[in-house]
């Protein structure tokens, strides 16, 4: 390992740190099992729930994954007015080293990747774990993986997750595939992610409360980026509970040997941390490759949800229509 994944690592570590510290990241397995599943507990099985997850428990995968979806829609919302109070002076205490709107982006996606596990039928990640347990490193490292479209990530992730994984691998397999995959995959998750944080994050300087305007831009980042990034993990998820066969299995360990004896650190679908983390000007051909996700129709909409939450005055609203009208 190079000089910079191994700083990239490092840097990785330091987020997972500061971020799984937040306020709302750790998330209730059971309470939020319980508030999803409410309604569907007619035959009184939340104990199954709760138990062995919803899957296990009668409820039909086709639900689970409806109520997956409004869950990143409704947290794509919400964390997009946390990450610009996180932006505000005055708002997140952040660690010395971290910017705020970084931490909070980090918090967000670590929370929401939770609670897609819950649905899907993960095990609780703080049972008999501490917040710097290697054991909950390795499972949000894992997740934070796929939300990002690293290869590899989501067909381990598939493998790891599929209900029916230890009738597919025996006990010596997995121990095997833990060594020869697994560990060396999360190393390489840790530095891609590490350094694009220290490529284009902390050049702008750490340690420094984010203005007002910096705050509406870490809610836009965070707006921009969660949704597709929740998606991903959903879909991963979802594959894996999807009648997971034993051909899909040899094909998912084909992909994540082919992703870690690679030299490179390779993504699926493109860089998310284009979508926010760049510091240097988006170049005019590629942000006209995509000019839906920042029309002045989008920017009113997301700010209009902003002013409806609290995150922003109606002056701070108005100042910025002015400004998306007139551009």
């Amino acid at each position: 390992m190079t000089n910079e994944q191994q700083s990239g690592q490092g840097t990785m570590e330091m987020i997972l740190a500061g971020a799984v510290k937040l306020p709302g990241v750790q998330v209730d397995r059971s309470e939020f099992l319980a508030q999803q599943f409410a309604k569907y507990d007619t035959y009184g099985n939340m104990s199954t729930i709760l138990e062995r997850g919803p899957l296990e428990a009668g409820i039909s995968l086709s639900v689970i994954d409806k109520l997956a979806k409004t869950l990143i829609e409704k947290r794509t919302i919400l964390s997009t007015a946390a990450s610009t109070a996180a932006g505000l002076p005055g708002g997140l205490a952040m660690a010395a080293t971290i910017p705020a709107d970084t931490l909070q982006f980090f918090g967000v996606a670590m929370r929401l990747s939770q609670e897609l596990a819950y649905l899907y039928g993960g095990a609780d990640l703080w049972q008999g774990n501490t917040p710097d347990s290697e054991q909950v490193s390795r499972e949000l490292t894992l997740y934070l993986g796929v939300m990002f479209g690293v290869a590899g990530s989501a067909p381990m992730l598939r493998i790891l997750n599929a209900p029916n994984s230890r009738q597919l691998l025996n006990e010596q397999t997995r121990q095997d595939l833990a060594q020869t995959m697994y560990y060396p995959l999360l190393k390489k998750i840790s530095s891609y992610i590490g350094i694009k944080i220290t490529k284009k994050t902390f050049a702008q300087g750490a340690s420094k409360f984010i203005p007002v305007l910096g705050g509406l831009l870490s809610g836009g980042m965070t707006y921009f980026s969660m949704k597709p990034m929740g998606h991903r993990l959903r879909e991963a998820l979802y594959d894996a509970c999807d009648h997971y066969s034993e051909a899909q299995l040899a094909q998912d360990r084909d992909k994540v040997q082919r992703a870690v004896a690679d030299s490179e650190i390779n993504v699926i679908e493109g860089e998310f941390f284009d979508l926010g983390f760049d510091s240097k000007p988006e170049p005019a051909a590629t942000a006209a490759a995509r000019p839906e996700q920042f029309s002045a129709a989008d920017e009113l909409l997301k700010f209009k949800q902003l002013l409806d939450m609290g995150a922003i005055t109606q002056e701070e609203f108005d100042r910025k229509k002015s400004e998306l009208l007139n551009s």
